[in-house]
């Protein structure tokens, strides 16, 4: 069952705002439900909304998605990375602040899921969000 404690959170957060340092992003990390460690990225320099959107309309995954959830995403200005496919929905900087911090958010980590036969078996969980639905992502230019 995946679960993850306060001392974890305590050892691996200096490594996750070291990485948030150095891309100029701030950012708070959390522990949900004991299973989920949760990065809440509230402000910093990187546009992550128009990247995700721009970079998911060039690799034609915005398919699914009409102008007005498009609008909808700009206007809330917050956003849930998939923790799966990060890699394929952003690109440039974005991408490789993603990259570095889910690399330090799942150290230790396991996997030995097997969805076919419905069955979970992790660590614990990742959860990186881009703003909050009641707060916004603040873009500093």
């Amino acid at each position: 069952m995946a679960y993850v404690s306060q001392e974890l959170k305590a050892k691996l957060a200096p490594s996750i705002r070291a990485v948030c340092k150095k891309h100029g992003v701030k950012a708070s990390v959390a522990v949900r439900n004991h299973m989920t460690l949760v990065l809440n990225v509230k402000q910093g320099s990187i546009d992550f909304i128009e990247n995700f959107i721009e970079t998911d309309k060039a690799k034609a995954y915005c398919n699914y998605m009409s102008e007005t959830d498009i609008a909808c995403i700009r206007k809330d200005q917050s956003l849930d990375v998939n923790p799966y496919h990060y890699q394929d929905h952003f690109s440039g900087r974005a991408r490789k602040f993603l990259i570095e911090v889910m690399t330090i958010m799942n150290d230790g980590n396991w996997d030995k899921s097997d969805s076919q036969t419905d069955y979970f078996n992790v660590g614990w969980y990742v959860d990186v969000n881009i703003g909050r639905w009641n707060k916004p992502y603040a873009l500093e230019k």
